[in-house]
């Protein structure tokens, strides 16, 4: 069953900001931690992965018109 690109762009969108959410949440707990790092990275990598994939999908719709 293939899927739309749109439904992983909104999951890769909604897991980075769950992880940005645990950051701020870890941060505000227990100070800059390696965690907190973590968090962080896994949450720019989620919105990156979701930005660029979006733009692909915009980018390969109008090649397809």
């Amino acid at each position: 069953m293939r899927r739309s690109p749109l439904f992983s762009v909104l999951i890769y969108f909604l897991l980075g900001c769950l992880f940005t959410y645990f950051a701020i949440n870890d941060v505000t707990q227990n100070g800059w931690s390696f965690f907190s790092f973590l968090l962080v990275i896994l949450a720019t990598f989620d919105i990156g992965s979701g930005l660029k994939l979006l733009f692909f999908y915009f980018k390969y719709k109008d090649q397809m018109k």
